[in-house]
């Protein structure tokens, strides 16, 4: 009696931890916001009036690292809001833009000074139950890093027209827990606003 009151208290405790198999996409929501900004920050205040009033065409073929579609789309809007004409394809441009991008990535490191979450396992369901992290201290640090570099040349004769000095910005998310108490440090908006609580709807005044 007492072996099969065991065998059902496990199998109840078992069936109330749940166990979620989910499908992670291969960079986060919070990741993408770290590295728009990052990419803001490096684009904010460069202007290329330089360009104005040509046919300018943006090769991106050099262009590598996480979020490129997103990056090679801020830098081409800088471009237009600096007057130059932007143009679908090479043969229509008079003057060719390089981009590259030597940094477009993101650095994470992680400290904890506790016990972290593990999956025991258990008799007779062979469910595992997953235990909660008991943190003493700990910080997570995610930190990206924008770098972007262009030059120009004029596409028929292949001549050298112009560079930019290599431009960067970046972005942080570093979030710490002492005990039970969080908080966290970042520059990025959406980030810095999400936990706060919406304020209290106020009575009407009629």
């Amino acid at each position: 009696m007492g072996k099969l009151f065991c065998c059902l208290l496990l199998a109840a405790i078992a069936c109330g931890c749940k166990t979620v198999r989910e499908a992670t996409p291969k960079t986060t929501a919070t990741e993408e916001l770290l590295m728009s900004t990052a990419v803001s920050n490096a684009l904010d205040g460069q202007r290329f009036t330089w360009l104005a009033g040509k046919k300018t065409f943006v090769e991106d073929k050099y262009f590598e690292g996480e979020d490129k579609g997103d990056a090679v789309g801020a830098i081409r809007e800088l471009l237009s809001a600096s007057g130059a004409l932007l143009v679908p394809k090479q043969e229509q441009a008079e003057v060719v833009v390089e981009i590259r991008a030597p940094v477009l990535s993101m650095d994470n490191s992680h400290l904890l000074v506790g016990l972290p979450a593990m999956g025991l396992p258990v008799p007779v369901t062979g469910i595992p139950v997953q235990t909660p992290e008991l943190a003493l201290f700990q910080y997570k640090w995610s930190d990206a890093l924008a770098k972007f570099a262009l030059f120009a040349y004029e596409r028929t004769s292949g001549r050298y027209m112009r560079s930019v000095n290599p431009f960067s910005g970046s972005a942080h998310l570093h979030q710490y827990t002492l005990v039970f108490i969080p908080w966290q440090k970042t520059d990025v908006p959406e980030l810095r606003h999400r936990h706060r609580r919406p304020p209290a709807n106020r009575p009407s005044s009629r």
